[in-house]
């Protein structure tokens, strides 16, 4: 499947998130307009990528795209909005605090919040689009980062790990030692072990 770039459109932001499965930390968005004179060979869906290829193209990114953005929405605002209108909050954020005003938005999914600007959706956009595939790298380093600085103030959680998603040690690790503020307690692994009576 190859994605055709709508014409004639001008600047072309990409953008992605990370971290709407997580029970912890913030949803991390990112927004990137690429320099079609500075070709960056590798972007991919950030997943895809070994740790060391993501950090390694986290900062070519930086320093060659024409404007990146990194934005979030916190676990308040998740909680309070829920992940799928917080994560639009943040990617809204995202755009919002580009230094250059794209004219086009493409977004990965098949969800976007009004940017002010045309937007279209590609699912897998992340592997399709480079823009895109810039966008989720910058996202994914970011939150895999602030995950292992957590993890060094709340070592009981695991979280450098399994970067906050519900794997089975994690909730163990939750129920163990309780639920504290950078938990989403909408979630529902995580309510459910509010919810549980004291034996």
């Amino acid at each position: 499947m190859i994605f055709t770039y709508p014409c004639n459109v001008g600047l072309i932001a990409g953008v992605d998130e990370v971290g709407r499965g997580p029970l912890c930390g913030d949803v991390v968005t990112a927004a990137v307009i690429l320099d079609p004179n500075k070709p960056i060979t590798g972007l991919a869906d950030s997943k895809k990528l070994t740790e060391k290829k993501r950090e390694y193209l986290f900062d070519i990114i930086k320093e060659q795209a024409l404007s990146w953005s990194i934005a979030r929405a916190s676990v308040l605002e998740i909680d309070q909005l829920n992940i799928l209108h917080a994560t639009m909050l943040a990617m809204q954020r995202a755009v919002a605090g580009l230094s250059i005003k794209p004219d086009f938005v493409l977004v990965d999914g098949n969800r976007a919040p009004d940017f002010g600007i045309t937007a279209q959706t590609v699912v897998k956009g992340d592997s399709l689009v480079q823009e895109i595939g810039a966008a989720s790298i910058l996202a994914k380093v970011t939150r895999d980062r602030e995950m292992q600085e957590l993890d060094k103030i709340y070592p009981q959680y695991g979280l450098a790990k399994h970067k906050g998603y519900p794997t089975k040690a994690h909730i163990d690790a939750i129920s163990q030692h309780g639920v504290n503020h950078i938990y989403r307690k909408s979630f529902a692994p995580v309510r459910n072990i509010l919810n549980k009576p004291f034996s």
